[in-house]
């Protein structure tokens, strides 16, 4: 007598959301000038069932400044991109994504003394 058993079935895969290769290029070009300033030194990216996340760290072992969210179900709201300060607070939100970046590129302008 032979058993024959069946490789499982898999169920039904969650997709998962990411940064898509254009959305990238955009942070990761700011994150450039952050790093070249001195500001930024490491980052992390998470991608989840409902969201995508770029943290961004003064130091590794730390809690992130800022995190860049990706939330396509927002997509339609608010708009699927914001910026989440170190605190939770929603510094900004909006549907283009160079847009919302803004507020950090402004915390990068500082007067000379």
């Amino acid at each position: 007598m032979t058993l024959h058993s069946t490789p499982p079935v898999p169920g039904p895969q969650q997709a998962q959301v990411a940064f898509h290769r254009t959305e990238l290029s955009v942070i990761l070009s700011l994150y450039g000038r952050m790093v070249a300033a001195g500001e930024w030194r490491d980052y992390g990216i998470s991608c989840l069932s409902d969201m995508a996340v770029f943290s961004v760290f003064r130091r590794s072992a730390e809690h992130p400044l800022y995190r860049i969210e990706k939330r396509p179900r927002l997509r339609n709201k608010q708009g699927m991109y914001a910026v989440v300060g170190m605190d939770g607070q929603i510094l900004r939100r909006g549907h283009e994504l160079k847009t919302v970046l803004r507020v950090l590129e402004r915390k990068m302008i500082r007067a000379v003394d």
